[in-house]
């Protein structure tokens, strides 16, 4: 694993570096900058929890004798609405910083606002892929790297896969065409690993490519499917 920074003097788009002969792109992308804002800055539940908020105070404020004072809910409706906007603003700023690429030998992610950095994760140090698709449209792909290699939590937010704190997973968070890019990620894998692969059948000793799916709704609720990928990638 390789991290460089300042993507302002990346010599193509979303890669820190010319691609040497025999690699070349198979997929690239970015966050759509809603779906980050519900799924990773919780903007839905934040916005939920604010109105709730604001009725409670409506409601105690209303019940006091005397003519209803309009200052504290102004107040609260501006800080309400200064919160949401810059969480919503920072959302927009993490797409419009962030690039994921697949190339034939590798994963590039290239994100970071205020200091931005470029994370080279060769296709033989991932293990595995844990995919996340909603019914919104959108996808999660989190990769999960071989050995001792970790990349700090706080280098990763919001590129990382949620509760995963003990050995953050590197995310492609809230993608268009997860199905898409997940087949096309893991046959890069197969194509860059294939003598571990035929290693492991030969020993009878596989691991997956774990791809479960899971999809939930606008509730945010999620549910399992019952529809599945398991390939062989590596021994033990």
């Amino acid at each position: 694993m390789k991290a460089t920074h300042e993507h302002e003097f990346e010599a193509q788009l979303g890669l820190p570096e010319a691609l040497p002969a025999g690699e070349y792109i198979l997929w690239q992308g970015s966050p759509d900058w809603i779906s980050l804002g519900i799924e990773a800055f919780h903007l839905r539940t934040l916005g939920i929890y604010f109105a709730l908020m604001f009725l409670l105070q409506l409601s105690f404020i209303s019940g006091q004798p005397g003519e209803l004072e309009l200052k504290p809910l102004l107040i609260t409706g501006s800080l309400i609405a200064i919160t949401l906007s810059a969480l919503a603003t920072w959302a927009w700023m993490s797409t419009k910083a962030s690039m994921y690429t697949i190339t034939n030998k590798r994963v590039v992610m290239r994100i970071g606002v205020v200091f931005s950095i470029t994370f080279n994760l060769p296709l033989k140090q991932i293990i595995s892929a844990h995919e996340l698709h909603r019914k919104s449209g959108n996808s999660d792909i989190s990769l999960t790297l071989r050995g001792e290699d970790r990349i700090a939590w706080l280098h990763l937010w919001p590129h990382s896969r949620p509760w995963i704190l003990n050995k953050p997973e590197p995310t492609l968070r809230c993608i268009k065409n997860g199905l898409k890019c997940a087949e096309i990620l893991k046959s890069a894998w197969l194509n860059m690993n294939s003598e571990i692969v035929t290693s492991a059948s030969n020993q009878e000793n596989l691991s997956t490519f774990n791809t479960k799916e899971d999809f939930s709704g606008s509730n945010g609720e999620a549910s399992q499917s019952n529809h599945s990928i398991d390939t062989a990638l590596s021994a033990s």
